[in-house]
């Protein structure tokens, strides 16, 4: 249902993180891996089913759990190999995925301590590259994707792209960015932490401090009724001091991964697909 309603709302990006399902008690490492790529090969052959016919879906993949031990190649043969067996059984002339999710060392939103800081963490990135190079060169994928790097230290980000990372994943960054700016209006932030404490207190593991639960639920504090509103309608002046903050970290950002003044070479290389599609229904219940 999920996997629809995103297509139905026009992401035609999407991963799919069955790794926490491997077991690593298993004797084979085709064993430790069957139950995340048998799946991954079902939700490939779902969404092939279900995108348009003028588009591919990109489609996501991930071998190792983020913040478990780092994936290693053999590992990444035990998948693919798997998983392309397993797609093939449910359509031969399928497309599969575009990409691999690793594990090299982070975790999601990092590691977070009692005080509601970030632990400080390291990536393997030589383990990044070599994953990346059989990813691409046996498999016909784009490249590894790297998890769990907006808490990273900025120096970091320039071996990414030496690592031939396909792709990088940056949005807690940018949130905490968001939630820890002094131009920030203090009743917004508490409106958010009042509806976690009362909505979300099922992720809250034991031991955990307030900074804690807040720091890895927060990011669901942006679209609930009434907060969605409130976020919408902050003040002028607040939202345009975040906005000018996270701008400056986009440049950062381009800067250090080496796509800064990319535009020219992304509009000859990549030919957008229009696709007419109707309006899904939850949009048409308040249209």
């Amino acid at each position: 249902d999920l996997i629809k309603r995103e297509m139905a709302a026009g992401f035609y990006n999407i991963d799919i993180d069955t790794s926490t399902l491997v077991d690593l008690d298993k004797g084979s490492l085709d064993e430790q891996q069957a139950v995340n790529y048998t799946l991954a090969a079902s939700f490939t052959h779902f969404i092939r089913n279900l995108q348009f016919a003028d588009l591919t879906v990109s489609v996501g993949g991930e071998i190792g759990e983020v913040g478990g031990k780092n994936s290693t190649v053999e590992e990444l043969h035990a998948f693919m190999q798997g998983y392309e067996r397993a797609l093939k059984t449910l359509n031969a002339s399928a497309v599969g995925i575009s990409k691999i999710s690793v594990q090299t060392g982070t975790s999601h939103g990092g590691i977070v301590l009692p005080d509601g800081t970030v632990q400080k963490v390291s990536v393997d990135f030589d383990t990044l590259g070599k994953l990346s190079e059989v990813a691409k060169k046996e498999y016909g994928l784009g490249g590894a994707v790297q998890h769990g790097a907006s808490t990273l230290p900025k120096e970091a980000f320039n071996e990414f792209s030496k690592a031939d990372a396909i792709e990088v994943h940056l949005a807690t960054g940018f949130q905490n960015l968001i939630f820890d700016h002094p131009a920030l209006p203090a009743n917004l932030k508490e409106q958010v932490y009042t509806w976690l404490r009362e909505n979300r207190q099922e992720e809250r593991k034991e031991g955990m401090t307030d900074e804690q639960f807040y720091y890895t639920t927060r990011k669901r504090g942006f679209g609930p009724a009434g907060i969605k509103e409130a976020w919408w309608n902050m003040p002028a002046e607040s939202k345009q001091a975040i906005m000018t903050d996270l701008q400056e970290e986009f440049r950062v950002m381009f800067e250090r991964l080496g796509i800064a003044g990319t535009a020219a070479k992304v509009d000859e290389t990549v030919k957008p697909v229009k696709s007419a599609q109707p309006m899904p229904d939850s949009m048409r219940a308040t249209a």
